[in-house]
């Protein structure tokens, strides 16, 4: 009888999966899209709301000029046609979340179309093919709580952009390499903070399932609203064996609504999938079309920064960077910055990505572009090290030291013992104690083994606060073993 993984395989030869990504992208204004409120996560619910995102009767909405630009960014850095004229549509729905009953969206002339993402998998460096990005307005959020639900209306007019992939993804990793990518290009370019976990970033999954070699896309069911990396890989593959086991049993597959559960693992249907026709869409009447001039377009291209990937090659290629550390030191504009400022003011870059890296990336602000150290300390701590002053633990610690107090590099390495023992009669007391305590390292190492002596120099290091010169005492434990 063959094993679960068996009839997987087999499954998976029979068919393939056809995937396709909406994803719905805050934009990173600090208002709203037809009105001044702010907008910003976290805030008192309803306590950002004024007649136009409540949907007064009579209010009317007037248009960020910053959220066009956060959008026509995102189409230029996705390679994208710009469409010089558009307009907004309004998408006529019922629902508790949307004060005014529709939508304001683009349907007919959205403002961005074609392009591409740029991903890598297992199989290696690809395209997945963009239909459209078009802006829109979010609708509130609903908070279920026990047998209730209450509805903040903070987030009801925040900016969105939704960046409608091609059905082109064929595996829960491509799906999962697309919204990384996305993100990180989103992100750099200051488009959006892409916080998945707040909902800055959201995505509807496409999916359905046909026998390979079959030209017809399938019977596409989404699944709405899923907001991390890892869930919509998740989701996918559950919703990929969930069709194939219908195709399997001769069953038909209906497009449906569904949602994913993230405690059972499982997709579950919220209701069948509805049609444009179910939102009886129109041009929307209180807003002009956009029109973007030369002169507006030329501002926008110039205001934009490198995209990451060549950010991280000028890292690798100007100093020598890790590529993967290139990658972490990409995640913003701010970021890579200020790793370059440091790099630039030290002659030891391998010694100032360590640090920067081991030390000070994780110790960052996520909100806050707040420098932990400032280049000319780090650049003294590198020196410190390079010259071989202080050993690695020592400028690991001397950083934190440093970022606490203000003060000069030197003057606490200086004061806190940290300078390395490179003094043979100086270090003579810790080998000598080293040997004395390592009895069955010395008796291995003397038989042979020679990597024993690793276990010794631990000791010494111990000993001395981390301060001893490893390759000296290295040499002098050699030296008395042999002897």
């Amino acid at each position: 009888m063959p094993s679960d993984m068996e009839k997987r395989t087999e499954i998976t030869e029979l068919y393939e999966a056809v995937i396709g990504l909406e994803v719905h992208v805050e934009l990173k204004t600090g208002r709203k899209i037809f009105c001044s409120c702010r907008a910003h996560f976290g805030d008192t619910p309803n306590s950002c709301v004024c007649p136009v995102c409540l949907g007064m009767p009579g209010a009317l909405p007037v248009l960020s000029d910053e959220a066009v630009a956060l959008a026509v960014r995102a189409g230029l850095a996705l390679g994208c046609r710009i469409n010089r004229r558009s307009w907004f549509d309004r998408k006529n729905y019922y629902y508790p979340d949307l004060p005014k009953g529709y939508q304001i969206t683009q349907l007919e002339r959205p403002i961005c179309e074609g392009g591409a993402v740029p991903i890598e998998t297992s199989e290696g460096k690809r395209s997945v093919p963009l239909i459209r990005i078009h802006m829109e307005e979010d609708a509130a959020k609903l908070i279920h709580r026990g047998g209730e639900t209450l509805v903040d209306y903070n987030r009801a007019g925040v900016p969105l952009i939704e960046i409608v992939s091609e059905p082109a993804m064929r595996t829960p990793e491509e799906a999962k390499a697309y919204l990384n990518a996305l993100r990180r290009i989103l992100s750099y370019m200051g488009v959006s903070d892409c916080r998945m976990n707040e909902g800055s970033l959201r995505c509807d999954v496409n999916i359905s399932v046909r026998r390979r070699g079959d030209p017809d896309l399938g019977v596409k069911c989404e699944i709405k609203n899923v907001n991390s990396v890892n869930y919509v890989g998740r989701a996918l593959e559950e919703e990929i064996l969930r069709q194939t086991a219908l195709l399997e049993a001769g069953e038909e597959i209906r497009p449906e609504t569904r949602r994913f559960n993230e405690d059972t693992g499982k997709t579950e249907k919220m209701r069948d999938k509805e049609g444009a026709v179910d939102y009886r869409y129109y041009t929307e009447p209180n807003l002009p079309p956009i029109v973007l001039t030369d002169d507006w377009m030329a501002a926008v291209t110039a205001s934009m920064p490198p995209m990451p990937d060549d950010a991280a090659a000028a890292l690798i290629r100007d100093y020598d960077v890790k590529p993967d550390n290139a990658v972490l030191l990409t995640a913003s504009v701010w970021l890579t910055d200020y790793y370059t400022r440091c790099a630039a003011a030290t002659p030891y870059p391998a010694v100032c990505e360590s640090l920067f890296v081991g030390e000070i990336l994780e110790r960052l602000g996520r909100d806050e572009e707040r420098e932990y150290l400032s280049p000319e300390a780090l650049a003294a701590i590198c020196a410190l090290m390079g010259e071989g002053k202080i050993v690695s633990g020592q400028a690991k610690r001397l950083v934190h030291l440093a970022a606490e107090s203000g003060e000069d590099p030197a003057v606490i390495a200086g004061r806190e013992s940290m300078l390395k023992i490179s003094d043979e009669d100086a270090l003579a007391p810790y080998v000598d104690a080293a040997i004395a305590a390592s009895e069955k390292a010395v008796a291995d190492y003397r038989r042979g083994k020679v990597a024993a002596i690793r276990q010794i120099l631990g000791t010494v290091m111990r000993e001395s606060g981390g301060r001893a010169d490893p390759l000296v005492a290295g040499r002098m434990l050699e030296e008395r073993l042999k002897n």
